[in-house]
């Protein structure tokens, strides 16, 4: 696949800074879903080290709230300056997925990679703790990591490789996730598929050598990504 966007950040950065199957792409293609106009103010929820919020501000032209509770918003902040982008094109900060600081219809859209299955998970969540802050009409983009086929009552020894089966239990396939997001009134889903750049993703995470990186690169060289999605998801607020 092409990545004009992705590809204006060199491979080192990617490297040093991802924390799972390359974000950049995983962001790239999830925004070729939809057509937020550039001046659009988005959330980054579950930003991380701040690649996709750098993507989306200076590809874009977004103006981008990187939320994140594990990274830390001084070093994103250091990291956006590096990128030639300044404060008013992205705000780092530190911030709980159930309790963020924004008011009702904030956001004219919220993007997360890689993260809302870890708390998205709850049937409640959407509804309550993130669809208010978007405004009427607003979208709200998902990458959801997933699995091809839940497997959990019989997991294939591929995946045992690297991840307890408490671990796996954060990876659910397509139908599961439809049956989680349909359950939220209030949330329209236009658009739910797999998608394609997943298994270049994961060859670019597993070629950091990051301990987590070397970690999941025994179950991908063992045939994970076999059994391993990423789920699209793009809703509406109506």
């Amino acid at each position: 696949m092409n990545f004009p966007k992705a590809d204006t950040f060199p491979i080192s950065v990617m490297r040093e800074r991802s924390m799972g199957p390359n974000p950049l792409k995983l962001c790239e293609e999830l925004l070729g879903l939809a057509s937020i106009p550039a001046g659009s103010v988005v959330l980054d929820l579950g930003s991380g080290a701040g690649l996709t919020s750098a993507l989306m501000a200076r590809e874009c032209g977004f103006v981008v709230y990187a939320a994140d509770l594990w990274s830390d918003p001084s070093n994103n902040m250091r990291f956006f300056e590096e990128c030639g982008l300044t404060n008013r094109q992205v705000v780092p900060l530190k911030a709980d997925a159930t309790a963020l600081p924004f008011a009702r219809g904030f956001f004219d859209a919220v993007v997360s990679v890689d993260s809302y299955n870890y708390f998205g998970r709850d049937p409640e969540y959407l509804g309550e703790h993130l669809l208010p802050l978007v405004k009427r009409g607003g979208e709200l983009l998902f990458a959801i990591p997933g699995m091809v086929r839940d497997c959990h009552d019989d997991p294939p020894a591929c995946l045992l490789a690297s991840w307890t089966p408490e671990q796996l239990e954060f990876i659910h396939d397509i139908g599961w996730w439809r049956a989680n997001i349909a359950q939220t009134e209030g949330a329209e889903i236009l658009d739910m598929c797999e998608m394609a750049c997943t298994r270049e993703a994961w060859a670019d995470w597993v070629a950091c050598d990051n301990e987590y990186a070397v970690g999941d690169r025994v179950a991908v060289e063992a045939g994970a990504v076999d059994h391993l999605s990423t789920i699209a998801v793009r809703l509406r607020r109506r």
